[in-house]
């Protein structure tokens, strides 16, 4: 199985290289650096401590604070991240500078795999999330390279994706720990053939609120105006922009000074939001472009990167994207961390248990489709007491499901191969 999984790679390699063409019609960066996707990398004078994979910015914000607490374990330039976007190296660079190495991660061919770890020589792997890579996997075995999977998840829709190749999902889980999201997750993975499985929590629960951003964001409240009503549509996806702004002017009906700031997922989306914004008939400004005053302007469109808490923080109540549109939901935990009331749509499958959680505590709504999220809003802003409740509910859950992260710092203490 793996032989045959491997051809088809090799088979579909042209495609994969012109579908990065293609996609730097909207972000060049996706036709630079394609020799770090076949293992050619510079090589550090020293192994890799711990080499962490996180594909884009999702998973690389909900691995800094591993990547730091990793950073202090073993010093600067022992650690090396890998993303596979370029939106998530962006943020990588952003957020860790010089204190790590970067690079894309090699795909799964036996020949980049082994070219990569030779240069490297990681002395352990950590794969964030769900990144099974059986020529990977099997090529860090074969050299008694531990490896974790950690903040592990596997979805129903995942699970049942695998299944269908059962065997050969059991040989690849064969060759690493996996540290586990939630039961539920960890019952998933034992069922696929994983054997060594462990219940850890979730790390993004381990979320650290940057006191800058925070006090950007207030700052930027009171720039916006301090009495005005503002809420955040984030990590907003084709589709959920038109919902938002149809909400808001239909909030501006009730109050005419609401304020909208629309932050899309990704940033080669941002110039097609603004011509959206533009033919909505809103006066918007840019976050990219310094204002004096934001006047009268009824949407703020937070085309930067690395923000998030920025915008929480000048918000009232958050609206979490890519759950009205079949991408699975986004971190719900970072608005409710902030002391933000929550919404999102029905198509959570990605953040089931941090749904459920947000939900049980009375820190969420969930609105079934588009139509629903203005009525959800009109209630949220106009009881600031009801904000209150749901705010701080969703910031006392996220704390008291803190320590996932301590305890998968003390499981690759464990794996470290002892000298």
């Amino acid at each position: 199985m793996r032989v045959l999984y491997t051809v088809l790679l090799y088979l579909l390699t042209p495609f994969v290289l012109l579908r990065l063409l293609l996609r730097s019609r909207a972000l060049p960066d996706y036709r630079r650096r394609w020799g770090e996707r076949f293992g050619f990398v510079p090589s550090p004078p020293e192994p890799v401590a711990v080499w962490v994979h996180a594909v884009s910015v999702g998973e690389s914000l909900a691995a800094l604070p591993l990547i730091r607490a990793l950073v202090q374990r073993h010093g600067e330039g022992r650690v090396w991240v890998s993303t596979t976007t370029p939106t998530g190296s962006a943020r990588v660079t952003a957020a860790l500078g010089t204190s790590v190495r970067h690079s894309y991660m090699p795909y799964d061919l036996p020949g980049a795999v082994s070219r990569f770890i030779a240069r490297t020589r990681p002395q352990q792997v950590v794969i964030m999330e769900t990144e099974l890579w059986p020529n990977l996997f099997q090529a860090l075995h074969r050299r008694r390279i531990p490896l974790v999977v950690a903040n592990a998840r596997l979805s129903p829709r995942s699970f049942a994706g695998y299944s269908r190749v059962r065997g050969f999902a059991a040989d690849t889980l064969a060759c690493c720990d996996v540290a586990a999201q939630s039961p539920a997750d960890a019952e998933r993975f034992r069922t696929l053939g994983a054997k060594h499985v462990r219940v850890m929590g979730n790390i993004k629960f381990d979320l650290a609120l940057p006191e800058s951003q925070l006090t950007a964001g207030r700052a930027l409240r009171q720039q916006i105006g301090a009495q005005r009503p503002v809420w955040i549509a984030a990590s907003t996806h084709e589709g959920e922009e038109d919902a938002a702004l149809a909400a808001h002017m239909a909030l501006r009906r009730q109050w005419p000074d609401a304020v909208l700031v629309l932050v899309p997922r990704h940033p080669q989306r941002f110039d097609e939001v603004a011509k959206r914004i533009d033919r909505s008939g809103l006066a918007y400004r840019r976050r990219s472009q310094h204002f004096d005053d934001f006047g009268d302007a009824g949407v703020l469109l937070g085309d930067s990167m690395g923000e998030i808490f920025v915008y929480y923080a000048a918000g009232d109540v958050a609206f979490v994207g890519g759950s009205l549109v079949d991408i699975g939901g986004h971190n719900v935990l970072e608005p409710a961390a902030a002391a933000l009331p929550v919404i999102f749509g029905p198509r959570m499958h990605n953040f089931l248990p941090a749904r459920e959680l947000l939900l049980q505590c009375e820190a969420a709504i969930e609105i079934a489709d588009a139509d629903a999220l203005q009525p959800a809003l009109t209630r949220l802003l106009a009881d600031a007491s009801l904000r209150d409740r749901m705010g701080s509910a969703g910031r006392a859950a996220v704390d008291a499901n803190r320590g996932a992260l301590h305890t998968l710092l003390a499981q690759l203490q464990a794996l470290e191969p002892r000298s």
